[in-house]
């Protein structure tokens, strides 16, 4: 079913390229976004099922997570200042992008932990308010002057303030390629990375034929976001695994009634810390990888409606489903966040680029003599700005029709092993005689 749905959902896209008029390096492009897209919000919405999904845990600070993981990132692998950096710039400590990527994971966590264990005191609408609450604290203390450059141990250092910071460090998809083929080093001796840049030259010829000029950008799109999806693919491994073990089982139980799971002898609060800790620590990660790409942040970035955003794609899906999460972040990255923008040129497009009206009133009234045209005009001339009200809109009919997503009603597994009476036995019970059980 997911699977039929991402082959309708690039089919769509490919028409509504064709129809635009896209040459085939903009069809490429296009396709290549959209992947990005569809891995960004698929994660996205796998760490917040870990915590809401499987143990209930009502966090809408997500985006604070996220930017901690970007800033601390920045930190620890921006050039040193006076090295590599502009002069209207703060500098970093000049580590590889290796160890500043597990920096931002690593502090993101301790960020939750250091949340969890007053927060989770609370429960439902009370934790909420503080998850939320924590993201505009990192919001507003990014965008502190006081934070925005200092010396500490003879390094110039900083959050860069409202200004926000330039990632001039080692290029992530480099990176992550030379991280993929590391393996390749180690068992043939050899430079993987130097074959890779080889495959990849190879590539580049071959798709240079069908697009003129410079191919490198659309081959760095899709490699990206082809490394997003194996990591998408961990994420959802890590998920499954985690959900059908003990430790899963535990948070499930937890989210149906935590008063009876610290009945039977578990400790809810270790648990939920754990939870919360981990699925931060994700969101760090998600963070790097969504926002480490475009050369540079600022702290406005991080408004609460990434969070929102993540929760619609989590709620489309359904709660406490892996694939779930993934069809939800899908159809929120196809259809509700880029679909719109395409939705506007296929319509122009076909139309001619007709006029809209430039008022509100001027493409109601026309309505009263029966003429809608106007008002459809508008709409599509403003479907940007109507896509939140589009969200909504989804989301309320969601709220009705399947509150608990497009995968819910699932059943939940109460054993890892089969608890079924063999047949053998089962045949010799309904005789009414003895089982060697």
């Amino acid at each position: 079913m997911l699977l039929a749905l991402l082959l309708t959902t690039y089919a769509l896209y490919m028409i509504a390229g064709f129809v635009i008029g896209f040459p085939v390096r903009g069809l490429v492009n296009q396709l290549g976004q959209l992947t990005f897209w569809i891995a960004l919000f698929a994660m996205s919405a796998l760490a917040l099922n870990l915590q809401w999904g499987y143990t209930g845990l009502f966090n809408i600070g997500i985006v604070g997570f996220m930017a901690t993981g970007v800033y601390v990132t920045a930190i620890l692998s921006k050039p040193v200042y006076g090295t590599g950096t502009s002069a209207a710039q703060v500098g970093g400590l000049g580590l590889p992008l290796s160890v500043g990527i597990v920096g931002g994971v690593l502090a993101a966590g301790l960020l939750g932990f250091l949340a969890a264990l007053p927060a989770l005191r609370l429960r439902a609408d009370y934790l909420a308010i503080v998850t939320i609450a924590l993201s505009e604290i990192v919001r507003f203390a990014l965008l502190s002057n006081t934070l925005s450059e200092g010396t500490v141990g003879g390094y110039t250092l900083g959050l860069g303030g409202g200004n926000g910071l330039i990632l001039d460090f080692t290029d992530p998809l480099e990176a992550l390629i030379r991280a993929l083929s590391l393996p390749f080093d180690l068992v043939t001796g050899q430079d993987g990375f130097l074959w890779t840049e080889i495959y990849i030259g190879i590539i580049v010829n071959g798709i240079s034929v069908f697009t003129p000029g410079n191919p490198k950008s659309v081959i760095d799109t899709f490699a990206y976001a082809a490394v997003l999806l194996l990591i998408l693919g961990g994420f959802y491994v890590l998920l499954r695994r985690t959900g059908n073990s003990p430790f899963g089982r535990v948070l499930k139980a937890i989210r149906e009634d935590e008063d009876v799971t610290n009945a039977l002898g578990k400790n809810t609060n270790q648990f939920k810390i754990k939870s919360f800790v981990v699925g931060c620590a994700l969101m760090g990660l998600i963070g790097i990888l969504w926002f480490g790409t475009q050369g540079s942040v600022t702290p406005n970035t991080f408004r609460p409606r990434i969070t929102f955003y993540i929760w619609i794609a989590l709620i489309i899906g359904g709660a406490g489903s892996n694939t779930g999460s993934v069809m939800g972040g899908a159809i929120f990255a196809a259809f509700l966040f880029q679909g719109p923008r395409y939705a506007k040129n296929v319509i122009e497009t076909v139309l001619g680029e007709p006029s809209a009206p430039s008022s509100f009133a001027q493409a109601v009234a026309p309505i009263l003599s029966a003429d809608i045209v106007p008002f459809f005009l508008y709409t599509v001339d403003n479907m940007r700005q109507l896509q939140l009200v589009l969200m909504g809109v989804v989301l309320i009919v969601l709220m009705h029709r399947r509150p608990d997503g497009l995968l819910g009603h699932r059943k939940e597994i109460a054993s890892s092993v089969p608890l079924d009476r063999p047949a053998s036995n089962k045949s010799l019970a309904s005789d009414g005689g003895e089982t060697d059980e």
